[in-house]
């Protein structure tokens, strides 16, 4: 099976194009190259629409400069600091400054060596791959945009991009006569209709055994939320033992984060998915986010345990009613719940028992 591996950005220049199909180069293709994001190990991409670099960590300290979206800078540490009435007082230091740590993104840049053939065969060829640079161009293939986020990024000659950690469905590899290669990537679940190209290097194929259930032979698992404005909690229990646990973020709104019935057992997980669209609200309140990682759907069609990359507010409600996760957080609980899903659909629907359950508290 063809694997892919970081590199870094000079190697990867040094690499001759892969033998594979060519792809037209069309006008677009000379113009979407990487971000020259800088180097650093750790790095924060700006998540909102325009952030204050402060001189100390505090919101009343001097602003020393301002950053728009997707702006990346290095992530030298995180340290408490002050802002008032906010569960939150995480800020992180820049070289320039300190940022409200909500408002910054953990991300890396880590580049990839494309695969050269699909790693699923069967009715539906294709690869899980999730994006680990802070953000890629995409180009979109299909002429009419079905998504409104993209509508939006069109209309308002914005980039289209997908951001560090989400998850994508690649089912086709091209180079370009350039030597580039692209993979064709789209949502698998949810998909309002769009297909994208965009750079391969930005990439990871994800594999079987990074996916592999976690204590799958133990069945008895149940997960605690805490919704409780000042706590925002996740707990993930085995009997009466606690084996994980983390801060999230739960509904914004009262009830929008249904608590359970008093005594039940909880909601039982009804359907998980390695990635999925999500979109809801109005025109004037609504959302519409794209390749949402490690999703478990446990009430109605809408309210899941999943990754999240549009803020870092873990540990305040903000969510329309899901319960927020980090990427690293909401896959950890995908593998250790029930039941597993199988990797080549990567998406179950349970009827009947035999799911973990989630239990939510205030």
């Amino acid at each position: 099976m063809p694997t892919s591996k970081n590199l870094s950005r000079r190697d990867f220049l040094k690499l001759s194009a892969l033998g594979l199909g060519t792809l037209a180069l069309r006008p677009w293709a000379k113009t979407f190259t990487l971000g020259d994001f800088p180097d650093s190990e750790r790095l924060g991409r700006v998540c909102v629409g325009k952030v204050d670099l402060r001189i100390r960590p505090d919101y009343d300290s001097q602003t020393v400069s301002v950053l728009y979206e997707d702006s990346v800078v290095p992530w030298l540490r995180e340290v408490v600091g002050h802002w008032p009435g906010r569960n939150n007082q995480r800020w992180v230091e820049t070289p320039d400054g300190y940022i409200w740590a909500p408002y910054l993104q953990p991300v890396a840049n880590q580049l990839n060596i494309p695969v050269d053939a699909l790693t699923i065969g069967g009715a539906t060829p294709g690869m899980w791959a999730e994006v680990t640079v802070p953000w890629v161009n995409a180009v979109l293939e299909n002429s009419n945009p079905q998504s409104p986020w993209l509508q939006h990024q069109i209309a308002k000659n914005l980039p289209i991009r997908f951001y560090y950690s989400q998850i994508l469905w690649v089912d086709q590899i091209k180079t370009g006569s350039d030597g580039n290669v692209w993979y064709r990537v789209n949502e698998r679940y949810g998909n309002p209709g769009d297909t994208f190209w965009a750079r391969a290097e930005a990439f990871r194929i994800i594999t079987p055994e990074e996916v592999a259930p976690i204590s799958p032979d133990v069945e008895d698992k149940h997960i605690e939320v805490d919704i409780n404005y000042s706590r925002q909690y996740l707990s993930c229990y085995e009997g009466d033992t606690e084996v994980y646990f983390c801060r999230v973020s739960t509904g914004k709104g009262k009830n929008s984060t249904p608590v359970s019935a008093y005594a039940s057992p909880g909601y039982p997980i009804w359907r998980k998915l390695f990635s999925i669209h999500m979109a809801g609200g109005t025109n004037e309140a609504g959302w519409d986010l794209s390749g949402i990682g490690w999703t478990s759907l446990f009430l109605g069609d809408g309210v899941a345990i999943h990754s999240t990359f549009w803020h870092n507010n873990f540990g305040e409600p903000t969510s329309h009613g899901c319960v927020n996760a980090s990427p690293e957080d909401a896959k950890w609980i995908f593998r250790w719940t029930h039941p597993a899903v199988a990797f080549d659909t990567g998406d179950i629907t349970i009827s009947g028992e035999g799911s973990t359950r989630v239990v939510v508290r205030d």
